[in-house]
Order: C-alpha cells, then structure tokens, then sequence
C-alpha cells in the first residue's frame, strides 16, 4: 500500500488588492508589507515541520510567500502554473462593487457559483477545479510518506477544502480562506481529506479572508 502524503496548502500573504476587494485574478500583484509579516510568521510557525517540498504558483504573492518558507526550510521552491489563481478574465482589476455595477448578470452567476460560467477571457470553476485537483493529486503522488507545501490562492484553498470534503463547487463556502492560514489535508490514490483547516495562531492580527 502506498503511504499517504501529508499536504500543507497556504493561501499568499495579503496584497493592496485583497484590501480594496479587487480581483487578482491571474494580474501579478505583490505582497504588501503586512503581507510580507504575514510570510515571515508562517515561515517561523513551520519550523519543526518535516517539509520536503515545496510547490508553488508562479505568480508573485505566492511565490513570495513560499520563498519565506524555502528560504526556512532550506528548501528550493519548485513552480507549477497549475496552481496559479483563477483566470477572472474581464473581472479581473476590478473590485467586488465594480463587478456588480458594470456587469450585473456575470455577476449574478458568479456569486451564485455557476460551474460553467466563465467572465471573458476567464475560466470555468469546473475547469479550476480540474487542473487544480490534477496538479495537487500528482504533485502527492511523487511525495508517499513525506510532508509538501502548496502555495497557491484563494480559489485554490477552495477546491482542495472542496474535493477533501467532497462538497459540490456550488455548495455555499462555510469555512475561511484565510492569507497566510495554514490548512492541512492527507492524499492517498483514493484522494484528499481534511485534517485541519485555517489554522492562524501564529498571525497575530489574523489573516483576511478571501470575501472580507
């Protein structure tokens, strides 16, 4: 029987953007400076962690937090694309208000989580999903009986949160996609489960959520 794989996935540090409620989408936005603590106390509240590798989306805010960690750890971060935010297309620059305003109806179906809808120039939940659980899947795969860190985006932490607990992407979010939170999942080749989830002793001001 292969050993489990033990997952640590890290939503980034906090952003400007994630302040003004304005979709990242898949723009290259960098930490801000309580961002950057924000990497620096996840990065000490890890150090007992037997990590072996680390993973993570090669857009700045989260290649920045994983560098804290790497840097920790003594471990080189390894990219993957895969686990790259959302592409929100049109929505993206935008704030929440913004989206409402200008473009009512996408709108609608993207607050009531149409799996299908896509905003122009964007991507489907359903297509998320499937190139997020994917990379995840075959990242634990090379990793049986180790410990890895993923560090990607909010919409990345929802999936993982989703396919552990085997929720429909259109069941309504109950639980916290926190920056910086720690979240601890277990991948066998049967799939994911949860083992904890947005873990923040160690953010002294708390960590924002993904809709705040």
């Amino acid at each position: 029987m292969m050993q489990p794989t033990r997952i640590i996935a890290i939503r980034h540090g906090e952003t400007a953007w994630n302040v003004d409620t304005r979709i990242q989408g898949q723009l290259d936005i960098p930490l801000n400076a309580l961002g950057r603590r924000q990497a620096e106390r996840l990065a000490a509240a890890l150090g007992d962690e037997p990590l072996t590798a680390i993973y993570a989306s090669d857009l700045a805010r989260a290649w920045e937090t994983a560098q804290y960690v790497g840097r920790a750890k003594g471990i080189a971060v390894t990219k993957e694309l895969a686990l790259r935010e959302r592409g929100f297309g049109d929505f993206e620059g935008k704030t929440f208000a913004e989206i409402e305003q200008l473009l009512p109806e996408q709108s609608r179906r993207w607050r009531t989580r149409d799996p299908e809808f896509s905003p122009a120039g964007g991507e489907s939940l359903i297509a998320l999903r499937g190139r997020v659980v994917e990379a995840a899947a075959r990242l634990a795969a090379q990793h049986p009986g180790e410990l890895i860190a993923l560090v990607g985006h909010g919409g990345v932490m929802d999936v993982l949160y989703r396919a552990a607990t085997r929720l429909d992407l259109q069941a309504p979010r109950t639980w916290t996609l926190g920056n910086a939170a720690i979240n601890r999942l277990l991948w066998t080749p049967e799939g994911f489960s949860l083992v904890g989830w947005a873990d923040t002793q160690h953010l002294d001001e708390g960590a924002r959520d993904e809709n705040a």
